[in-house]
């Protein structure tokens, strides 16, 4: 599992958002823990956490003893709401965690100004906005560190992956050696992990995907295939393997997509701009963005008022995606993250009322048509 394309990797990831150190590992959530350790939080402290995010991104805080303090989301954005987050800060507040959700950059001159009033770090949650900028720079290259996933949905694709970026070299310095306690994938999983790659690929033609979403559904947790997300992360537990690298081979992969993605984010926002407007001409509104950021959406958010009826009426052949059915996406019950019912309202209806479309290599512009069409019908009630 070892070899010469991890390194190369992490140097083209890092040349690419304008840090001097990156590091990799075998998820996005295992580089955030790390992180956390390497910044000292632990037991007393608290990170900030906006919402809607995953499970696994609260479950990394709750792992190094931390609370983590739910912070809502702005309607319009998805993203944090700063003013919220502001009046959550504790004499325990020891991290922001900054989450451009769908690829939308937060205000980062705003998160960066709450910090150093308050003497908190900023830690970057880049996991869909790999591409995007902010006043022409690359998020991820703000905070104290960023991190990024490359799981199977993300703008490049090793099935499962993730990567640290930071400027500091004390920091850099804990990661690895952080990184080199983690234990290797086995070769049978890394296998598993390319075998899914290309049945992911050929499943997500959005003409085909409904189809094969329902039957990925079906097969639930027989599924022989693995999945980025376990029983005991959805329940708020840690893992036995937690802790692992990413392979060689997945590096390898990683290199060659690095390499075009310059490509893919232009398709991406070619995509989104035909979206927005097309939706905007049947009354969808688009997501906003501070004016200084540069989206690079890795799925494109639209508010529909009755996403069951949108759901039920749209043809399967149209790539919707649901993500964000909870404040804390796939946990049994938010409940297991330490989360409060009602405390975060808008990330609540946004867990009810979100759908989003595919941006992909892999849409064209008479997939755009079919999409907006078939959500046109459905929003119409026809």
């Amino acid at each position: 599992m070892r070899g010469a394309a991890i390194e190369r990797y992490e140097r083209a990831f890092a040349k690419l958002v304008g840090t001097r150190h990156a590091i990799s590992f075998a998820s996005a959530r295992i580089g955030f823990y790390g992180v956390l350790r390497a910044l000292g939080v632990g037991r007393g402290d608290e990170v900030l956490l906006p919402v809607p995010t995953h499970i696994v991104v609260a479950n990394a805080v709750r792992y190094t003893g931390a609370e983590p303090v739910y912070v809502d989301s702005e309607p319009d954005t998805y993203g944090i709401d700063l003013k919220l987050a502001e009046q959550r800060v504790s004499p325990r507040t020891k991290v922001l965690l900054l989450q451009h959700t769908f690829g939308i950059p937060t205000d980062i001159d705003a998160a960066l100004s709450l910090a150093r009033r308050h003497g908190i770090l900023v830690v970057e949650d880049c996991v869909h906005a790999l591409g995007a900028t902010y006043d022409d720079r690359a998020v991820g290259s703000f905070g104290i560190a960023g991190f990024f996933s490359t799981e199977e949905t993300k703008t490049i694709s090793t099935t499962m992956g993730g990567m640290v970026v930071t400027d500091g070299d004390e920091l850099a310095e804990r990661l690895r050696s952080f990184q080199q306690t983690c234990a290797w994938p086995s070769v049978s999983l890394t296998r598993r992990y390319l075998a899914k790659l290309v049945l992911y690929h050929l499943v997500t033609q959005p003409r085909v995907h409904g189809y094969t979403r329902w039957l990925y559904t079906r097969l639930g947790r027989r599924n022989p295939l693995p999945g980025p997300t376990s029983e005991i992360d959805r329940r708020g537990g840690r893992p036995p393997d937690y802790e692992q690298r990413l392979s060689n081979a997945q590096a390898a992969l990683g290199m060659r997509q690095l390499r075009r993605l310059d490509a893919n984010v232009a398709h991406r926002r070619r995509v989104a701009q035909a979206y927005r407007t097309q939706l905007s001409e049947i009354g969808l509104a688009p997501p906003s963005s501070p004016s200084k950021a540069a989206p690079a959406l890795v799925r494109y958010p639209v508010w529909v008022e009755d996403r069951e009826a949108v759901l039920q009426a749209v043809s399967p052949r149209v790539g919707l995606g649901t993500w964000f059915t909870s404040v804390l996406e796939e946990a049994d019950s938010p409940e297991y993250g330490s989360y409060e019912a009602g405390s975060c309202p808008v990330a609540e209806a946004i867990a009810t009322h979100l759908i989003n479309l595919p941006t992909h290599q892999r849409v064209t512009p008479e997939d755009v048509d079919s999409m907006v069409s078939a959500l046109a019908s459905a929003v119409a009630g026809r």
